[in-house]
């Protein structure tokens, strides 16, 4: 089969939608356009309808009890905000401080850094050389005064799965709220809400090859009740916690992903870790001096994230991106220059942080252009490296750190 270019391999910023949640999707667009919240009349008791069917299907999926339980929001992000957010200005009078960690997605840490001008104080829990937390670390943390752990399913830059339900447990047993950002590892690896001990989780529709433009919030509904101060307020929509009118088509299409989701997760998660293998063997097989960053074990089956020492990731993108679309970081900070934080965050020097790739496959890349990947990257590497002095010394045996370079 011809490859068609540009090959897609950018997966943790988005995922192509399934044509079968398209599907479903457009009969809400012109024939079943009702309000879900129109109780008077068959449009609305269609689409309130759908949109319950699909809540169904999400709750399902992350094996919450009551559908109801999940809260449809705008995206991820609005997702995150809304936990954070609405459990700060909630639970502030039992206190005033958060516990996160220094590789959350930027959703997360940018809310903290709000939440720390507004008053509350956050300890960011940093992660070990493999990027994940010390469950004892994020135990140190915590004080009397803290009323809400928050820490990511799985990471977007690496792929690093946390221990979630050793931190439930830690969370129950001293009675404090626990947020995951789960945008990552919603569809791709089990999620169980109640036996991981969640009390609140964030999903986003479009990377389960669902529509951009919708996500949700699991809020837990007993042992314990969680409550929330609304971000948006207007008619009391969403339990009261999101009020606006909801985009049925895209949340049909939300419960139509989460639905294909459960069914292909065990064979699909099988299939891109081997073709993930397959392509780490392959640059790690012939480029020298190249890292793979994150633990090679507890990582998103479709996550991969490599640092080529004497090379910019910058450099290496522009050398594939005519024909492959990969990312040198999360799609949140792409706009800037900066370093990789989660990949400085692991203890690698700025260098090898400004070298890192990601690789995120999905559900229709295939072995042809696993291998044709491999092979480009591996030229576009080993062409900058001809160009790097850097590199030329290094191999030479010169300890590049020790050298003093003296300005003119």
């Amino acid at each position: 089969m011809a490859l068609k270019f540009p090959i897609f391999m950018d997966a943790q910023s988005t995922t192509p939608c399934d044509p079968r949640v398209v599907d479903a999707m457009l009969p809400y667009f012109v024939e079943k356009f009702g309000h879900p919240a129109s109780r008077n009349h068959p449009f609305g008791w269609e689409a309130e309808g759908a949109v319950d069917a699909a809540r169904a299907k999400i709750a399902r999926l992350i094996n919450a009890r009551d559908p109801k339980e999940v809260v449809f929001t705008s995206g991820g992000t609005e997702a995150i905000n809304l936990a954070l957010k609405g459990v700060a200005e909630m639970y502030r009078e039992k206190g005033n401080h958060i516990v996160t960690t220094a590789i959350e997605q930027r959703a997360g840490l940018d809310t903290c850094k709000r939440l720390e001008r507004l008053g509350f104080e956050v300890t960011y829990v940093p992660v070990q050389p493999n990027g994940l937390v010390d469950v004892d670390d994020v135990k140190k943390a915590l004080t009397d005064k803290t009323i809400l752990i928050s820490v990511m399913f799985a990471n977007n830059e690496i792929g690093a799965i946390q221990d979630i339900a050793a931190i439930g447990k830690l969370a129950k047993e001293k009675g404090i709220i626990f947020h995951t950002d789960a945008t990552q590892a919603t569809g791709k690896i089990p999620v169980d809400v109640e036996k991981m001990g969640i009390d609140l989780f964030s999903c986003t529709a479009h990377l389960i090859y669902g529509p951009k433009g919708v996500g949700a919030l699991y809020v837990r509904r007993k042992a314990p009740r969680v409550r929330l101060a609304p971000m948006i307020d207007g008619g009391g929509h969403e339990r009261g916690m999101r009020s606006g009118t909801l985009p049925v088509p895209l949340v049909v299409g939300f419960g139509r992903a989460a639905e294909i989701c459960e069914e292909v997760m065990p064979e699909e998660s099988a299939r891109l870790g081997k073709l993930r293998d397959r392509l780490q063997d392959a640059i790690l097989g012939s480029v020298d001096e190249a890292f793979l960053n994150g633990d090679p074990e507890r990582r998103l089956p479709h996550n991969l994230n490599i640092s080529f020492a004497y090379v910019e990731g910058e450099s290496v993108l522009m050398g594939l991106n005519k024909e492959t679309a990969l990312s040198s970081g999360s799609a949140c900070t792409s706009s800037t220059l900066e370093p990789s934080y989660v990949i400085a965050a692991l203890g690698a020097s700025a260098e090898l942080a400004h070298s890192s790739i990601r690789f995120s496959l999905h559900r229709f890349n295939t072995e042809e252009e696993v291998e044709w990947v491999a092979k480009r990257t591996i030229e576009v590497v080993r062409r900058l490296r001809d160009m790097s002095p850097l590199y030329e010394l290094a191999k030479e045996g010169v300890d590049i750190k020790s050298i003093q370079w003296k300005a003119e």
